[in-house]
């Protein structure tokens, strides 16, 4: 069965390269495409999902936004399982910071050049954010196009989904883009950062094949 991947908001697949996955999958990695002017969000995945062949069955994985992603396409076309790591299942579990953003809709206002993330200042704030102690964030976010960052930032916003039963959680216990305690994940990575599937890899390929068995 093949397997469709989408990575992290503005990451490349090297942040996912040292997971292991099952022998029984045949992963299929599907690149970010950048976003048209103004395109709403659902066209967006409209867009993502016409890669996915579904005249066989498949199943879904998103890491961080590419959970958000994979869950908007399992409705357009359905997936025998839907994973998600290092993400939520509905905006209820939306950090405060996510949801002042949503309410406010300050990201929409805030300017392009402000997403750019070879600024010092920027690189710090995300670093601080993502994994402080990890220097090597540039190498697994390689996608720095500020309009795709400003237009992502303003749809993780802004999204708003009802959790769906069927899609597998999991987080890092330390993950403080989605802290555990606004979610109840199926499955809990101690001691992982929002860049776990990169620095616990061994754990998750572990869960991975308990899903996929």
């Amino acid at each position: 069965m093949k397997l469709y991947v989408v990575s992290g908001l503005g990451a490349d697949f090297k942040v996912l390269e040292k997971i292991t996955f099952p022998q029984n999958l045949e992963v299929v990695f599907l690149d970010w495409i950048m976003p048209e002017k103004n395109e709403d969000f659902h066209h967006y995945v409209k867009r993502m999902a016409d890669r996915i062949d579904d005249s066989e069955p498949f199943s879904l994985l998103g890491y961080s936004f590419g959970g958000i992603i994979v869950q908007e396409i399992d409705k357009i076309k359905a997936a025998e399982k839907v994973v998600i790591m290092g993400s939520i299942k509905s905006h209820k579990e939306k950090s405060r910071l996510i949801k002042l953003g949503e309410v406010t809709k300050i990201p929409r206002f805030l300017p392009q050049q402000l997403f750019n993330i070879n600024s010092a200042t920027v690189y710090s704030l995300a670093r601080g954010i993502v994994d402080p102690k990890n220097p090597k964030l540039l190498e697994y976010f390689t996608v720095r196009d500020t309009y795709y960052l400003k237009w992502s930032i303003e749809k993780v916003s802004a999204w708003k989904f009802e959790e769906n039963p069927k899609v597998i959680q999991i987080l890092g216990s330390k993950d403080i883009v989605f802290p555990l305690k606004y979610s109840k994940p199926d499955y809990v990575v101690q001691n992982g950062t929002h860049l776990f599937p990169a620095t616990k890899p061994k754990e998750v390929s572990k869960i991975l094949s308990e899903i996929f068995e």
